[in-house]
């Protein structure tokens, strides 16, 4: 799966200097499509005047937005471009998933990666309402792997390499993955 893993980067223009853009957000997105459909999160695209994605290969290319559901904090991007061989995540299914199954999280925290960690399902059906009041999800896959502010629009996989969700959340008190975190199934 991590060949399927992509970073993603929102820019918005630079208040600074308007023919400039400056980077708003970093997070990961998941090839879905062989034609190179990302899925990643909302809040990980939201306002972008522009998004770059890289590959597993190095390669580099802008993307555009093609749907959100903003109250899921989901959001669908195409590539402009795509490397030949692109295999897309095989996808899984979450509903047979038990507290104590072995999950791992992969994506670009800090911008790092693809990163592997790995951990259990901590809990099922879960809530998650963000420290600012203004979303809350529900129905949420909780784990315990490691998970960091850069994780968002990743992928949460079975051992096989299945993916079974979208990373979405991390609920944690220092604000690292030292807590637990969250995904959309």
């Amino acid at each position: 799966v991590q060949g399927a893993v992509v970073h993603v980067q929102s820019y918005v223009t630079d208040p600074k200097n308007k023919d400039l853009d400056k980077e708003s957000g970093v997070g990961t997105g998941v090839v879905i499509k062989d034609d190179g459909t990302i899925l990643t999160n909302f809040h990980v695209i939201a306002g972008a005047k522009k998004l770059k994605v890289t590959f597993f290969d190095g390669s580099e290319a802008e993307a555009i937005v093609i749907g959100v559901q903003p109250e899921k904090d989901l959001a669908v991007i195409k590539p402009q471009k795509i490397p030949d061989d692109l295999e897309p995540a095989v996808l899984g299914s979450s509903q047979q998933l038990l507290p104590g199954d072995q999950v791992v999280v992969v994506g670009f925290p800090f911008g790092i990666g693809p990163s592997v960690s790995a951990g259990v399902v901590s809990g099922l059906n879960r809530q998650f309402k963000s420290p600012d009041g203004n979303q809350s999800l529900s129905g949420l896959i909780q784990f315990d792997a490691a998970a960091n502010p850069g994780n968002s629009g990743g992928a949460l996989v079975d051992v096989q390499g299945n993916l079974l969700g979208i990373n979405t959340a991390i609920y944690s008190k220092s604000g690292g993955s030292m807590g637990i975190g969250f995904a959309i199934p």
